[in-house]
């Protein structure tokens, strides 16, 4: 049986009769309850909490399996959620086997993406884990004849304080396996204070896999009787196939088939026209490709370019005539009787995502039965467009995710294995397709560009009193918007919106909306602070201070509570030495921002040489995200991979767009951050609160730009207004 295929009750069974033990879970979704008479019935869990899915397994040996729901992406979720079960079981964490669960709707979200997936599990995973131990505690107790009050575990057994006897789990698993379930919910939790395994470091689960070059990834996969696909698409975003030299690709060496595909499938994850070659490697199919001669109708936005959008978006804010998303007070007339008034306007490009794997996908049709192997952040949405595409039910198509090689949101939309169920189906064999680079960077599902104008005005005490915002930008779901900072921090407060006609492919790009809201709108208050002769930490800290609230805009979404933003910038402050004296060429500059539930701040400080060459010498963070940091390595390797992200996009990310295309290709001229021009120094302070834990993968990477552009004027007095930041001259004397 294909444990990926498996149902609730078949894996149940399969738990049981292959080893027997203790199996527990813990719903995620209280409204999956299929099954819970067949869970009772062969577990003696009775508690429809525990009926729909399976967290923990306790063989007869003692050996401990815990199921990990998420996919892993690189942000260390396969090693960080398994250590809360562990930590409230009460097992070293190095004896524990992970696995990989099935996609199963009794998990809930299995998604990976929003820095959702530690908020969204802390607490029924604690649950879990506190449920088996309760359970193997009284199974021991009853065993001995002994009060439970008089036991407790530790490193995989039960231990009895008076006697000194002692049972491994694995000893207890038939008995605690007939007890009933307690109320998940009244289970006692361990004090975080008593934590062991929280809070620690330790390395990945996969660490020796990957540094073998173990074939986790979705690049890695083969299946019997497999060819090899690749794509190509028309340049320019919108076109379709009017021919090609079809005859002379499938006479090339290694090419089993090469044609059309007309069939599109609209949506987020789309399917655009194409053709696709099929052979019987990856280099054959790549080189085949080499010698594609497509005729395309290039549609209606071949004539697009930058150049025009930019024109475009300053005509439109000139006009007056955006949409009003929101407005507080009368911005009007209080700018009217400000004492001064300050202008700004940005512009920031699309940029890829750019992960090291390639997208990438292998799919098997057998009848009505679909198999897909995916380095996905979504197998719901992968099963969604695959079984919507082929005319199958979403219960035909079965998703196994692979490790992923990068994904900052790229990995959410399906639009790869979208491609490669349609070239199985059409060659009636496996397909294993393969995106190249230059695939990569022209077709992604990029982050959205924009330009932001700002109006601010000040009191004489150099108070901010009013601020306005037009943001003119492609697509309104990704972009900035009203809420993004919280306007009731401002008396009178206006947001405009505008969208200029594209057809560009958008999607979800590491913070989304964050990223580039941070860098608009801590820019325009550093500038605002400058006119205002005030330092930068107290303008900010006093304009957080203005209204001591916990904001939630229109009474949707996440709260922003002041009191925690104002701390980490106080605290990034004192740990950065903001204040101290810097000589010409070098400054610190502050950003700061709420994004994906954390708050963070951070000061970076840069030396620009007279040739105006860059330097980022210290990147000081200041980060909470709540009570508990999970595995320590792992949250250090996320605030430092977002910081140095954040930088080389910032630094060098951007796309042009010329006669409605793409114009990089490759790394050559799509550069990246390397070695010498990552930070030199990162300090990370953790800012604990009485919040409960949330997610790191995000957080840190917003407010990274506009620290170091702020920096870059605290030194030269040169102010960025458009990325990336390669394209300033920043020389000086």
């Amino acid at each position: 049986m294909n444990p990926a295929a498996l149902d609730r009750r078949s894996f149940l069974r399969l738990s049981l009769f292959t080893g027997g033990g203790l199996v527990l879970g813990v719903s995620l979704r209280r409204s999956a309850r299929a099954g819970e008479a067949e869970v009772a019935r062969v577990t003696g869990v009775t508690d429809a909490n525990f009926a729909p899915n399976v967290y923990v397994r306790i063989a007869p040996d003692g050996t401990v399996t815990i199921f990990s729901a998420r996919p892993e992406i690189g942000q260390g979720i396969r090693t960080s959620l398994p250590m809360v079960v562990a930590e409230e079981l009460e097992v070293d964490f190095h004896t524990v086997k992970v696995v990989d669960a099935p996609l199963d709707p009794a998990y809930g979200n299995q998604t990976a993406g929003g820095s959702n997936s530690t908020p969204q599990s802390y607490l029924p995973l604690r649950r879990a884990g506190a449920t088996a131990r309760v359970l193997l505690l009284t199974a021991a107790a009853q065993t001995w004849g002994v009060p439970v009050t008089e036991c407790f575990a530790r490193s995989g057994a039960i231990h009895h304080r008076d006697s000194g006897r002692s049972l491994t789990y694995g000893e207890l698993v038939a008995k605690a396996a007939t007890l009933p379930l307690p109320d998940p919910a009244t289970v006692p939790l361990k004090d975080p204070k008593d934590f062991k395994l929280l809070g620690s470091r330790v390395a990945q689960v996969n660490s020796l896999q990957i540094v073998t070059g173990q074939p986790l990834f979705g690049i890695d996969q083969k299946v019997p009787g497999m060819l090899y696909a690749v794509y190509t698409r028309c340049p320019v975003f919108g076109g379709k196939v009017v021919g090609a030299n079809l005859a002379a690709i499938k006479a090339l060496p290694g090419v089993k088939d090469a044609f059309i595909v007309s069939r599109t499938f609209e949506g987020v994850t789309a399917l655009v026209p194409g053709v696709a070659i099929v052979a019987d490697s990856t280099w054959s199919a790549f080189s085949a490709r080499q010698q594609l001669d497509v005729t395309w109708d290039e549609g209606p936005h071949a004539g697009d370019s930058w150049a025009s959008f930019v024109q475009q978006a300053q005509r439109a804010a000139q006009s007056g005539a955006l949409k009003r998303v929101r407005q507080e007070g009368d911005p009007d007339a209080a700018l009217a009787g400000a004492a001064k008034v300050v202008e700004a306007s940005y512009r920031f490009p699309f940029v890829s995502h750019l992960t090291l794997e390639p997208q990438n996908c292998t799919v098997t049709i057998e009848g009505d039965q679909v198999k897909v192997l995916a380095p996905t952040q979504s197998a719901d949405e992968v099963r969604r467009v695959v079984s919507a595409y082929l005319g199958l039910p979403p219960a035909n198509v079965t998703v196994t995710v692979t490790r992923n090689g990068g994904g900052f949101g790229r990995r959410a939309q399906g639009d790869y294995a979208l491609e490669a169920a349609a070239i199985a189906q059409k060659v009636g064999a496996p397909i294993k397709l393969t995106w190249t680079r230059e695939d990569d960077l022209q077709h992604d599902h990029f982050r959205a560009a924009g330009f932001d104008f700002f109006k601010a005005g000040l009191d004489a005490q150099g108070r901010l009193t009013v601020l306005t915002q037009q943001h003119v930008g492609f697509d309104p779901h990704w972009c900035p918007g009203p809420n993004d900072y919280p306007s009731n921090f401002v008396p009178h407060y206006r947001f405009n919106l505008g969208q200029l006609a594209n057809n560009i492919p958008m999607g979800q790009w590491r913070a989304p909306r964050s990223n580039t809201s941070a860098w608009v709108v801590c820019t325009f208050l550093d500038e605002v602070a400058h006119a205002a002769g005030r330092d930068p930490v107290a303008f900010n800290l006093e304009l957080l201070g203005h209204k001591d609230l916990v904001y939630s805009p229109s009474g949707k979404g996440q709260p922003y509570n002041a009191a925690r933003m104002r701390e980490v910038v106080r605290v990034v402050a004192e740990q950065s030495g903001w204040g101290e004296k810097l000589p010409p060429g070098r400054g610190r500059g502050l950003g700061y921002f709420y994004s994906h539930l954390g708050y963070v701040a951070e000061v970076a400080e840069v030396t620009i040489s007279k040739a105006g060459d860059l330097t980022v010498d210290r990147v000081v963070a200041a980060v909470d995200v709540g009570s508990q940091i999970l595995n320590l390595s792992g949250a250090e390797n996320q605030i430092q991979g977002s910081i140095i992200d954040g930088l080389g996009t910032a630094w060098h990310g951007e796309l042009n767009i010329e006669k409605g295309r793409i114009t990089q290709s490759n790394l050559q001229d799509y550069p990246m951050i390397r070695m010498p021009e990552a930070p030199r120094k990162i300090e990370i302070h953790y800012v604990k609160t009485d919040y409960p834990p949330t997610g790191l993968g995000e957080p840190a990477l917003p407010p990274l730009a506009p620290a170091v552009g702020n920096a870059i004027f605290a030194a030269i007095g040169k102010r960025i207004r458009e990325l990336p930041f390669a394209k300033t001259d920043l020389s000086w004397s």
